[in-house]
């Protein structure tokens, strides 16, 4: 009895959808992705350039998803700081989500044998210090908390965009593969930033969500039951919410280097679920970034459009 009420909701759901969308007429709004950059001095020199392109194309933001240098360079403020003169120079609203390369493995005697907590708590002084987004032109973002300010969402058309702090490098689990105290702090927060942002997609009748991490979570592990540890409660909870939301759910990732877009997740029962997208940016040594639409007369309610850097002229 349960199941069959569960599945009458999210048909009445998908039809109240489907008629928003119809009355509201046909729009589109736009947003670029981009990832794993810059991780070389010849990146650090072309990035200003992909920025004004981006910018150029209209795009209502751009979001990067971690990792904002290579992984065996140094963490120093000096990095950071340069980093944020850069963002802030977007001309476009710019949203920043943390990768492991600026902080999980800073205690990489490579990268300055820093304290990976302090050197969080450092990009949290410098990149989420208020309610806005980085760029010349901000845009208001909600914020989890101020012992968690990079968990954030906003509205775009009939989108809400989540971010959440899922590093590489096993989601911060100390090197003996145990899970440590910070990520104990952090996942229980993630969880639930993530529940209450399907929470609100669903109760505003919202088309889609977009969630923004940095980490390859191993979505062909999690698929086959065997999901690394470290990701299996946040692949668990997105399943769950993914089933019972009406709506497109766009996850979006780097850490791999592998730009793709692709369905990965599966039910319990191994079939593919179709209101899943997941899109991987793309990633040192392929300098490049993604534009992504909104559409209400797409079936998938997203296009996508890659842009490899410099652009290949014909």
């Amino acid at each position: 009895m349960k199941g069959s009420l569960t599945s009458c909701l999210r048909i009445g759901l998908a039809a109240l959808l489907a008629a928003w969308l119809t009355t509201a007429g046909a729009e589109t709004w736009r947003f670029a992705l981009i990832g794993d950059v810059p991780y070389s001095d010849y990146e650090r020199a072309e990035l200003p350039g992909m920025l004004a392109a981006i910018a150029d194309r209209h795009v209502d933001f751009v979001a990067h998803i971690g990792d904002i240098k290579h992984g065996g360079d140094r963490c120093d403020d000096a990095v950071f700081e340069d980093r944020l003169q850069l963002f802030d120079t977007s001309r476009v609203p710019f949203v920043f989500v943390p990768g492991d390369n600026e902080w999980t493995d800073c205690w990489r005697k490579s990268n300055g044998a820093y304290d990976p907590v302090e050197r969080l708590a450092k990009l949290r002084s410098l990149f989420w210090k208020n309610g806005q987004s980085l760029g010349r032109e901000k845009i208001p973002l909600v914020r989890q908390s101020a012992e968690m300010p990079e968990h954030a969402r906003f509205r775009l058309g009939p989108v809400l965009f989540v971010s959440l702090n899922i590093p590489g490098s096993d989601n911060n689990w100390t090197r003996e593969g145990e899970p440590s105290a910070e990520y104990r702090a952090r996942n229980p927060q993630v969880l639930q930033w993530l529940r209450e942002g399907f929470a609100i997609a669903r109760r505003d009748g919202l088309a889609g969500m977009v969630i923004l991490f940095q980490a390859d979570p191993d979505f062909t592990d999690f698929a086959l039951g065997n999901p690394p540890r470290s990701y299996r409660d946040f692949l668990e909870t997105l399943r769950q919410e993914t089933l019972a939301f009406p709506g497109q759910v766009l996850a979006v990732h780097g850490d791999t280097h592998i730009s793709r877009i692709d369905k990965p997740l599966r039910d319990l029962h191994g079939h593919q679920i179709a209101n899943f997208t997941r899109l991987e940016t793309f990633g040192y040594p392929n300098m490049g970034w993604t534009h992504a639409i909104i559409d209400t007369e797409s079936p998938g309610l997203f296009r996508f459009e890659t842009h490899p850097w410099p652009p290949r002229h014909q």
